[in-house]
């Protein structure tokens, strides 16, 4: 998975402070994988080539009558390419206020042409996470050997691409959509437990406990009582992450 963005700039409350804590390694992975010199990279022509050149090849192969599984690691590749791709577009965004480059235009407009355009999210003002296409090669291939980055794609997309500063608020109402995310998180976690991701898959699933409980999906105190377990367990299993600075922030907005 590509880094998430995220600025210091959003945390604007004292108790907000603490969230800021609990995604400082997203905050650093962003700065060591955005930085100038791959910044400037993405706006020259060879390099707006070469994703040109890969997002044929993903979307030809996508498009053929080949095993489930040969399109599934197509669509994870691609997805992982847009991934790229918009946490590049994004900090041009958030630098700029604007695209940089002609280049960096005609891979967007290339990748409409291709049928699999960089998704655009009007309430956040910035390109979000391809989250169709990892689902769909989850739905296509779901034991296959990219079965956890289709997981990972899907539970961390979703979950960053749906607030804005608080992950307590999200933009649109929660509802029907928590529990299979949730599902796919804990899946990742249990059947996936070496994945690189698992201390932060294991994080943001707790979270979206919360939210659901605060939702009202299901029922409410079952769903309370689980998320406080995961938010408990995750505290003792990573005492020294910065994220369980953030644990007495959730634990204190549970219903």
């Amino acid at each position: 998975m590509g880094p998430r963005l995220w600025t210091t700039g959003q945390f604007v409350s004292s108790s907000l402070n603490l969230l800021l804590l609990a995604f400082a390694i997203s905050i650093a992975s962003l700065v060591g994988a955005c930085g100038d010199s791959l910044a400037h990279e993405l706006i020259t022509p060879d390099a707006a080539d070469r994703y040109i050149s890969q997002a044929n090849k993903f979307a030809a192969a996508i498009k053929a009558k080949d095993a489930p599984a040969t399109r599934a690691d197509a669509m994870v590749s691609l997805a992982r390419m847009l991934d790229d791709i918009k946490e590049l577009l994004n900090r041009d965004l958030a630098s700029h206020g604007r695209i940089q480059g002609l280049p960096s235009q005609l891979l967007v407009d290339r990748l409409r042409q291709v049928g699999h355009p960089l998704v655009w999210s009007e309430a956040l003002g910035r390109f979000g996470a391809p989250v169709d296409l990892y689902k769909t090669a989850l739905d296509l291939d779901q034991k296959g050997k990219r079965a956890h980055e289709a997981l990972a794609g899907m539970l961390f997309g979703n979950f960053y691409d749906s607030f804005r500063d608080d992950p307590l608020k999200p933009i649109l109402a929660d509802g029907a959509q928590l529990q299979p995310l949730i599902e796919a998180g804990e899946r990742l976690v249990k059947e996936y437990p070496r994945d690189p991701s698992t201390e932060e898959a294991r994080f943001v699933t707790a979270i979206l406990q919360i939210r659901a409980a605060r939702a009202g999906v299901g029922d409410r105190r079952v769903r309370s009582a689980r998320a406080r377990e995961m938010m408990t367990q995750f505290q003792r299993d990573y005492p020294d992450s910065l994220r369980s600075a953030a644990i007495p922030v959730f634990l204190d907005a549970l219903p």
